[in-house]
């Protein structure tokens, strides 16, 4: 029998309480007392409750009393048990021994499998209290715990997890540790979610061109095949959107879709990013060893941007594994099968790379079973508006400002300019339009003074001087350079002091050079 007490806040009343039921005869197994309220567990009794509550209300300042089915303790504690159970990660609490003290009934279920795979009889529920946690998995807990948060790799019913070890320490009222068990693929799930920003799909690919409407048809039908890609395009032009788009068509769109861009780590940690490494592989690795993307990847797709990049002795590793999907972990020996598929990118000329011995042939093969093309921005003029408006609206949104027209001088402008650095370039010149605007809209003016803040691009936004034009001399063709390039930049910089901070050079050098070539403002 459990019973709720409201009282008034004086003095003695608990112990008159308790001598009620003295009086009674009743066992009290647990009492919980709070502001005016005192709750009690009794022990079975022939006494009925309203016998109890007429003998309470009789003390003086009891202002009720009524039968509840759990203490407030009672109740935190299933709602925390029902928490804990609902969570999908395996969560298993050791003490300072490193014996089992409860699990939730992911990691019960857990266990039960992994004992049958390793043909032990199972032991379920409240049979594993006790136990040691090293008895049942392949896990080293090291005793006395640790103050800092330790993660191991352990194999579990034949699949890879990390365990990571969190110590609870003296000053939380208890000692040991809570081991939580996450699937490699969960992992690889997180990571994917983590690198993806926006939903890729093949209609994020924004143009109405005949070759991007090329591009759309061929992506969705490719979506469909398990065969490997490869996709060529200049620097860019959205080689990764189209590689994710790939991904979410297809039927593994649920699984991680994990990117590496090989060009930006050396050999050696993008030999252990994509493979992983095992227990003591090198000085410095982490115990208990890593996955690799290969691993994190499982049931989806890996891209491999800037696979051109890659070095030889990786080139061959990487057809090894494509050969029949199977690899081992850098410096093990037990060898592992990954589900995934492999879509590569680059923007160089792999046939050239083969002719040179930079790149495999055979590997070339293995990536390039079906191929995309991403085209470069200046062969489709035609969606460069379409584009515009999308950079600027996400500008506008991102920076919480009106949303800007563009002025059709303005459109102008961009479908005339080369853009050598693509979407990309492009995307960034309209983010600077954007964030510098003053006047509402977006006019031509505003373009060639965000093209400006590019120094690569300063030679590209004035009347090239071409190596086919007849000029007498180096110092004629120098000379008519330099006043191309101040004529277009005095009116975005007209004092001589910006305009030679802007060019790197002392502001004496540029008065000369405006009184040489007569530029006034």
């Amino acid at each position: 029998m459990r019973i709720e007490i409201k009282s008034e806040d004086r003095m003695g009343i608990s112990q008159e309480i308790l001598a009620t039921f003295t009086r009674l005869t009743l066992n009290m197994q647990a009492m919980e007392v709070s502001s005016q309220f005192i709750f009690v567990h009794l022990a079975p009794s022939a006494i009925s409750f309203s016998k109890v509550k007429i003998a309470l209300m009789a003390v003086s300042g009891v202002n009720h009393c009524s039968e509840v089915d759990l203490l407030p303790s009672e109740s935190r504690e299933r709602h925390l048990r029902a928490l804990v159970n609902r969570l999908p990660d395996a969560i298993i609490d050791i003490d300072v021994n490193a014996r089992v003290m409860a699990l939730n009934r992911a990691s019960e279920k857990l266990l039960v499998n992994h004992q049958r795979h390793i043909g032990t009889s199972p032991l379920a529920g409240e049979e594993l209290a006790g136990v040691l946690i090293s008895d049942i998995l392949d896990i080293e807990i090291v005793l006395p715990l640790l103050d800092k948060i330790s993660s191991q790799n352990v194999d579990i019913a034949g699949q890879s997890y990390i365990a990571e070890i969190s110590p609870i320490s003296e000053q939380e009222n208890s000692s040991g540790a809570v081991i939580s068990l996450k699937s490699i693929s969960s992992l690889g799930r997180q990571i994917s979610i983590l690198q993806t920003r926006d939903e890729q799909g093949i209609d994020n690919i924004i143009g109405q061109s005949a070759s991007i409407q090329l591009l759309k048809e061929q992506t969705a039908r490719f979506a469909e095949l398990e065969l490997p890609v490869l996709i060529n395009g200049e620097t860019g032009t959205g080689k990764e959107l189209v590689a994710r788009a790939l991904h979410n068509a297809s039927y593994r769109q649920q699984a991680p879709f994990l990117a590496v861009n090989c060009a930006t780590l050396p050999e050696h940690l993008l030999e252990s990013e994509l493979f992983g490494y095992a227990n003591g592989a090198f000085t410095g690795a982490q115990k208990g060893g890593k996955p690799g993307l290969l691993e994190l990847a499982e049931g989806g797709t890996l891209f491999l941007d800037e696979v051109a990049e890659m070095s030889s002795y990786l080139q061959a590793k990487l057809l090894r594994f494509l050969q029949d999907f199977k690899f081992r972990r850098l410096g093990g020996t037990k060898e592992l099968q990954a589900n995934v598929r492999v879509v590569s990118a680059t923007h160089q000329d792999l046939l050239a790379m083969i002719s040179q011995k930079k790149f495999r042939e055979d590997l070339f093969y293995r990536l390039n079973v079906l191929n995309l093309n991403s085209p470069p921005l200046r062969e489709r003029v035609e969606d460069i508006a379409l584009i515009a408006r999308h950079f600027v609206a996400l500008a506008a949104t991102q920076m919480n400002v009106k949303l800007p027209l563009v002025d059709t001088s303005a459109m102008q402008l961009l479908a005339s300019y080369r853009w050598p650095g693509n979407i990309r370039e492009l995307q960034n010149v309209l983010f600077r339009a954007v964030a510098l605007n003053e006047q509402g809209d977006i006019y031509a003016e505003d373009i060639s003074v965000a093209l400006a803040q590019f120094k690569q691009h300063d030679v590209a936004n004035i009347n090239e001087v071409s190596v086919a034009n007849e000029v007498g001399d180096w110092a004629s063709a120098q000379a008519a350079f330099e006043e191309q390039l101040i004529t277009h930049l005095y009116p975005y910089y007209p004092t001589t002091r910006k305009l030679a901070e802007r060019l790197k050079v002392s502001h004496n050098k540029i008065a000369m050079k405006l009184r040489q070539f007569s530029i006034t403002s």
